[in-house]
């Protein structure tokens, strides 16, 4: 019997590298012949799964991690038709069937039929249905012919498999993040996170032509990163306020966009920067954005979340000046990222060398044994994307 081998979440800052079971073209006791198995070429740790591995959300022990997917086809359900064997293909986070009203809408994060308990799911991930996770050896994925972006060249895939990993989620998620906000052409935009997501958007911008990028975060490392690719920086660890250091950078306190890229574990500015307050970025950019400005808030919030640092925190509820929003007239868009509606277009910016987000986000490649050590460097702010290699099929 063929074996596989998954990264396992255990409980909170444990994760271990496991023996786990051989995917099947299988959905509880229903045969799932519009699926396919894939070799996992790469898998990335992404940040939302480190709330996870914090202990920040419900979920449970046992879980195989990983909804950020990029693998090679090695068996396929009788219904898939237009997905082959051998074929080398990116996975949208979004698990979505193709047949309900919001996947015809273009909805796929909010997909009606893959998660009993709500709209939307995600492999490896709480409260998402219960998939199995990608961030093993070998993973099966459903809806095949509706879900999977087929590269157009294997060869050519996997000499830029670490820009085209990134297609899963984290480029269209922070691209999403962008084009919600209304980055175009000329744009002034503030991003508030560093980390993956928030460079991921940074690069983003600047393929939607924005003028200048200011990238805000409270560690070194991840503000040199943003400075590298032509991002200006805001350090939110001084006491300077984050308007104030606008004002510096800009010349008014104000900006077109802005990106909110680090969710709900949001920590305060200048002398609160190590005391968590969860409303803060949203606030903050709420202050910062021109009146008739947008946010995108591809950021994550949860509903559930037992490291709340109160009783409303713990339930999603925070204390967010929706009032100033209203005033300034401003535009949310809050939710996962339809990865569908973007990976086409980023796939085709990068086979044509138009955009390297990998560089953007210091793509670094780790095996599957050494991703525990990569969950605890992540955890203390590395400066990186991590990318899991199981079957050493990255080129170094």
């Amino acid at each position: 019997m063929a074996s596989n081998r998954g990264l396992v979440y255990l409980g909170p800052h444990n994760v271990e590298v496991q023996t786990t079971d051989y995917p099947e073209l299988s959905l509880g006791t229903r045969s799932c012949q519009h699926g396919v198995i894939l070799k996992v070429v790469a898998t990335n740790i992404c940040g939302s799964d480190q709330h996870m591995v914090r202990g920040r959300t419900t979920a449970p022990s046992g879980l195989v991690l990983g909804h950020e997917i990029t693998g090679q086809v090695v068996e396929a359900g009788q219904d898939v038709e237009f997905i082959s064997v051998g074929d080398i293909v990116s996975v949208p986070f979004n698990i979505a069937c193709g047949r309900c009203r919001n996947c015809k809408e273009g909805k796929t994060g909010i997909c009606l039929h893959v998660n009993p308990a709500r709209p939307g799911a995600a492999y490896g991930y709480v409260d998402m249905g219960g998939w199995v996770g990608g961030q093993a050896e070998y993973v099966m994925v459903p809806y095949a012919d509706f879900n999977l972006l087929k590269f157009p060249d294997a060869d050519q895939a996997l000499e830029k498999i670490r820009d085209l990993t990134l297609l899963s989620d984290i480029f269209p998620t922070g691209f999403h993040g962008a084009v919600s906000a209304g980055v175009g052409p000329g744009s002034i935009v503030y991003i508030a996170g560093g980390g993956p997501v928030g460079l991921a958007s940074a690069a983003g911008s600047q393929l939607l032509g924005a003028a200048l990028v200011i990238v805000g975060d409270m560690i070194p490392e991840r503000l040199a990163q943003a400075r590298s690719f032509g991002c200006e920086t805001v350090d939110l660890t001084q006491d300077a306020t984050l308007a104030e250091q606008i004002d510096q950078i800009v010349g008014e306190p104000e900006v077109d966009s802005a990106v909110d890229c680090v969710g709900f574990e949001a920590r305060g500015h200048g002398s609160e920067s190590n005391v968590e307050r969860p409303a803060t970025v949203l606030n903050s950019l709420m202050e910062v954005t021109r009146a008739g400005g947008s946010i995108g808030i591809p950021g994550l919030y949860v509903t559930g979340d037992p490291g709340g640092v109160d009783e409303n925190a713990k339930v999603g509820n925070l204390g967010i000046r929706i009032g100033l929003g209203w005033a300034k007239s401003h535009d949310f868009t809050t939710g996962q990222c339809p990865v569908m509606r973007y990976h086409r277009p980023l796939m085709q910016a990068i086979l044509h060398e138009k955009t390297r987000p990998a560089e953007a986000v210091n793509v670094t490649v780790i095996s599957l044994d050494e991703a525990p050590k990569g969950y605890k460097d992540f955890d203390k702010g590395a400066a990186k994307k991590y990318v899991i290699d199981p079957h050493g099929m990255v080129a170094v």
